[in-house]
């Protein structure tokens, strides 16, 4: 599922990232692996946003963006759909 809010001008693949994420903390794979994999830099972009998702919200409000969507981005809201997304999948695994 491609994100659809106009806002995100990164167009991110929430189930490519969420692809990752079972990579991460499901399978046990490091972010240095996960960043090896990529094919691409909006790959890359994608696992880093799947890495910080074990920092706290509080921390991730203050950090400062260095990317292309600096300006503009709002990072919480995508840390939010990619956790509700990683909570169904595990709901779904467990069951």
């Amino acid at each position: 599922m491609v994100c659809n809010k106009p806002e995100c001008l990164g167009n991110y693949d929430f189930d490519k990232i969420a692809y990752f994420a079972r990579m991460k903390f499901i399978e046990g794979y490091s972010t240095i692996e996960l960043l090896k994999l990529a094919s691409s830099e909006h790959e890359k972009e994608e696992i880093a946003l799947v890495c910080l998702l074990d920092v706290d919200d509080d921390n991730i409000r203050d950090l400062q963006l260095s990317c292309k969507y600096a300006g503009v981005c709002k990072s919480i809201d995508c840390r939010e759909k990619l956790k509700s997304m990683i909570e169904e999948e595990l709901a779904t695994t467990a069951a």
